[in-house]
């Protein structure tokens, strides 16, 4: 099984108390909403939002729909660190595990850091362009998160 890591920072004129909510807390209504032509909806399996929660994301993958879990392992709206891992991977990864920690600006705006360790299943090879796309999608997410929210200042204030 191999593993591959990568770090990456995503700089957003929006406060990070706000990016929190809005990807950590509040990513299962907020997701599919942004985002309807990639996520159908999200589920919340077992638990109520915390840690130990459970989600299954319904994903638009050309005409069909896969799911994919996902546990979150930390959730602190002291320090604004949030980590889950995607679990119940059906190709290439055994699990992706995601970090980010979200730290304000001198602008008043925020600086997102974010970890990912993919694990390959034992019979996979990973390649830097497996876990590209992984990383574009996250960076993606952001960039809709951030928009949506410049376009509605007051929600998750």
């Amino acid at each position: 099984m191999g593993v591959f890591a990568f770090k990456d920072e995503y700089i957003s004129t929006i406060p990070p108390a706000r990016l929190f909510k809005a990807i950590a807390v509040d990513s299962h209504n907020l997701f599919p909403k942004l985002m309807p032509q990639a996520i159908k909806s999200v589920d919340i399996i077992e638990g109520d939002g915390g840690v130990g929660t459970i989600k299954q994301i319904n994903v638009i993958e050309g005409s069909r729909i896969i799911s994919i879990k996902s546990r979150v392992d930390d959730l602190n709206q002291e320090t604004l660190t949030y980590r889950y891992t995607m679990i119940d991977l059906k190709e290439k990864f055994e699990s992706i595990v995601h970090e980010v920690k979200f730290e304000p600006t001198p602008e008043g705006g925020s600086k997102s850091k974010i970890t990912g360790t993919c694990s390959a299943k034992s019979d996979v090879e990973l390649k830097e362009e497996d876990v590209k796309v992984d990383k574009e999608k996250i960076l993606g997410t952001f960039k809709a998160v951030e928009a949506y929210l410049l376009q509605n200042p007051n929600v998750y204030a």
